[in-house]
């Protein structure tokens, strides 16, 4: 069974291509101006532009002001929002555009009731927590907690690279996976063959399960 791969953190053209060519199906470019992973609108604008037509541009929001939204919108040609706050489903749903929402695994997380309450979503990221960060941690999680025949498909991310990730897919058949310090040589430097190692360890994955 396939699973699809994004690779998050995208901060140049030269690493969109290069995640393009190793085979993922969609890029995550971060608009959290506190991430070392930051990109302008500008900058996003090119990213998105030059990945081409069938690798799906995902942008991802820490809890957006409704003008930072539209201006993303507005300006940068994303097919899917990833809303990596504390966004309630109705700010989420607001606009009408696909969407998928990440939960950060504390401990105490009903993870099936907090699922539930983003029935809208096309999907749900599983990330690990971290009190002080909102992503891009490099930790793990307990992938006990993936609940089993989930509604919603789950984007398996926190701590994966091509050395782990088999095992993750094997444990938990997620929809998909979702890599970033993983695949780098420094934060918002995408190490290129490390992409290309990701992807072919999720193939390899997946078809092992």
């Amino acid at each position: 069974m396939l699973v699809r791969t994004k690779i998050c953190g995208i901060t140049s053209v030269e690493d969109g291509l290069a995640a393009a060519l190793a085979g993922v199906d969609a890029i995550g470019l971060n608009f959290y101006a506190k991430s070392p992973r930051f990109v302008d609108i500008p900058l996003a604008a090119d990213i998105a532009n030059s990945v081409g037509p069938f690798v799906s541009v995902v942008a991802l929001v820490v809890d957006p002001n409704e003008e930072q939204m539209a201006e993303i919108l507005d300006n940068v040609p994303v097919q899917l929002i990833q809303f990596h706050g504390d966004e309630p489903p109705e700010y989420c749903e607001l606009w009408k555009r696909p969407y998928i929402k990440a939960l950060r695994m504390r401990p105490e997380l009903d993870v099936i009731e907090e699922m539930s309450r983003y029935s809208s979503s096309q999907g749900i990221l599983l990330d690990a927590y971290h009190p002080k960060v909102p992503g891009g941690t490099g930790q793990q999680f307990d992938w006990g907690r993936v609940p089993i025949d989930p509604v919603h498909p789950i984007i398996l991310a926190g701590g994966l690279n091509s050395n782990n990730v088999n095992q993750a897919i094997i444990a938990t058949s997620p929809y998909g996976v979702d890599v970033c310090g993983g695949v780098e040589d420094a934060p918002g430097k995408k190490n290129h063959q490390a992409m290309a190692d990701f992807v072919a360890a999720v193939r390899m994955g997946a078809s092992e399960r």
